[in-house]
């Protein structure tokens, strides 16, 4: 039996109401964890650019794509069957590919060569200038949406020197028989403040919004032509006490090649989270400790991959 398809909220960026919007953007944030932006501003013309960009990497033979092999700083490729995100599944190997690229003028990014590809590096510049502007105005409606100032992240410094990742997917339509009942990105919720995800309308993406529930409920995520997948990472959920909520989702394979690419905001590395004031109460105290956003991703790194 197939998993129900979920059709999340929808929120439309170029909207001038920006209370009735915030307030869209709470209710998905609490039911879901994810929900679609539409209008964000960002034309098929880049999309298609990042993808075409995206497979000419990928179809690259395995020993060009291994000379850029992600770094100690997690810039760079990584191969197929090399990642399990789910530790606690047994099994081992995730069956996608990525490559990873950190804040877009940053020393230690690698780059394929503009020889072999020419168009590469300004295609990725270019997404990542317009994926950090529509997160940044996702982050003054989040900031309405938790009852502050919409200015409030700025006002603290949190994005100031803000710490952007670009993650190129791709997922295999043909399975090696030895691999086969692996999922193309076993279960895991994302580490950072939100998470922005384009994807070529491939089906594969599922979320379970009780993840401790027995047995999970997962359920398909639909595809909706020209919308961005936005959800919560642990970090917001951590801001917040726990308002909203990171939802555990994954990718399975369904027989079809997959491409999507990610884009992970996290706050400048200085910026201390802690309980935001609208989250917390006498009856709801402060759930974890104040921690700069460095150390607090600097530990989930180290945790998931010394293990």
């Amino acid at each position: 039996m197939s998993p129900p398809k979920l059709y999340l909220p929808l929120i439309d960026l170029s909207s001038t109401d920006r209370a009735s919007t915030a307030k869209s953007i709470r209710q998905a944030c609490m039911d879901h964890g994810f929900f679609y932006v539409i209008n964000h501003g960002i034309n098929d013309f880049a999309v298609n650019s990042l993808f075409r960009e995206s497979k000419n990497f990928f179809d690259l033979p395995l020993s060009e794509k291994m000379k850029l092999e992600r770094n100690i700083d997690h810039r760079g490729y990584l191969p197929p069957y090399t990642e399990t995100l789910d530790l606690s599944s047994g099994l081992k190997g995730d069956l996608k590919e990525n490559f990873d690229i950190g804040p877009i003028n940053d020393s230690l990014n690698q780059w394929p060569s503009k020889e072999r590809m020419p168009a590469w590096r300004v295609t990725m510049e270019s997404y990542d200038e317009k994926i950090m502007n529509v997160s940044f105005r996702l982050i003054s409606l989040i900031a309405l949406a938790l009852n502050l100032d919409e200015n409030f992240f700025t006002k603290i410094g949190a994005l100031d020197s803000p710490v952007g990742y670009l993650r190129l997917l791709h997922y295999p339509g043909e399975i090696p028989e030895s691999k086969k009942g692996n999922y193309g990105a076993s279960a895991h919720s994302d580490y950072g403040m939100i998470t922005l995800l384009v994807t070529d309308g491939v089906p594969g993406l599922q979320i379970c919004r009780e993840k401790d529930r027995s047995p999970q409920l997962w359920e398909d995520v639909h595809h909706v032509e020209g919308a961005l997948i936005v959800n919560i990472g642990d970090m917001m959920e951590r801001w917040t006490n726990g308002t909203f909520r990171s939802t555990v989702h994954r990718v399975v394979a369904v027989g079809q090649e997959r491409y999507s690419v990610a884009f992970f905001l996290n706050p400048n590395s200085d910026c201390v989270v802690e309980c935001l004031e609208s989250c917390c109460s006498e009856t709801s105290p402060p759930r974890f400790p104040p921690i700069k956003s460095g150390d607090y991703l600097e530990e989930r790194l180290r945790v998931t991959y010394s293990l």
